[in-house]
């Protein structure tokens, strides 16, 4: 199996997720990203829903982009995204840059998969209301001003750093800092990267970062095991539940009982 080949060259990647409400300029910021690690002399990989907007750098041999859609899947991240990230390890990459489709309650996914999560927002768009209702604010490690030359930028840093100081936070964690950038002139990119730097030193001091990565193995072998049972369950387990169906419509058989017998086969 590829995976089982693959898995002794992972555990070096550095992955930082990037999420936002649409049109916050999430693949620009993502392609300003990877120039600036590129003169670092980093391999960088890229997984993201529209590579049109990457065409900067599908000429350089060490910067790989992939778009993955996410057929429906919700967590605003395709159902083979950590799979991808383990084949970007494996090739030797330093950073995976991963962009989510948008932000929401059912986008939150990017912080169970990324080592570091930025929070794209913008002036203009009620995104620090936005932040609030969709609970970005706990997910986020850097949070992103971007096209911040804008009018209304400084109102919605003020802002975000209001409700990050209202944040229920322990003292001696991570403080999310806040960086202003103009992505489509790489203007302030290369402060993000030295706050994804800095929170990247702080997780390691702390001995979270390898935490975060266990958390996330345990999430991707739930999420196989259970994809492997609604397999079989589809496969053995449902020819019988229209019966057992009718006899708990009956009242001839609890639904507990019912279940029972489908997943133990008794």
């Amino acid at each position: 199996m590829i995976m089982k080949e693959l898995t002794p060259d992972t555990g070096r990647a550095h992955v930082v997720g990037l999420t936002g409400p649409p049109g916050v300029g999430k693949s620009t910021t993502a392609s300003s990203l990877v120039r600036v690690l590129r003169t670092r002399g980093e391999r960088v990989g890229v997984l993201l829903g529209d590579r049109v907007r990457m065409q900067e750098h599908t000429l350089d041999g060490d910067v790989y982009i992939r778009s993955m859609a996410t057929r429906g899947h919700l967590g605003g991240l395709a159902a083979a995204a950590p799979q991808a990230l383990r084949a970007f390890d494996a090739a030797g990459f330093d950073t995976v840059i991963m962009e989510t489709v948008g932000v929401g309650q059912s986008e939150l996914e990017v912080a169970e998969t990324a080592d570091t999560v930025l929070v794209l927002l913008a002036p203009g768009m009620g995104d620090g209301i936005q932040a609030a209702k969709a609970g970005i604010l706990e997910i986020g490690d850097i949070f992103v001003v971007n096209k911040s030359d804008r009018d209304g930028a400084q109102a919605l840093v003020r802002e975000l750093r209001t409700m990050i100081a209202l944040a229920d936070r322990d003292p001696h964690d991570w403080k999310p800092p806040i960086v202003s950038t103009v992505a489509y002139e790489h203007r302030g990119i290369d402060d993000l990267v030295l706050a994804v730097d800095r929170f990247r030193a702080f997780q390691i001091d702390a001995g979270r970062a390898q935490e975060r990565r266990t958390a996330r193995a345990r999430r991707e072998v739930e999420s196989i095991a259970f994809a492997r049972l609604r397999t079989e369950f589809q496969v053995n387990g449902a020819a019988g539940i229209d019966d057992l169906a009718e006899a708990v419509s009956r009242g001839e058989l609890d639904p507990y009982a019912a279940a029972d017998r489908v997943v133990l086969g008794r």
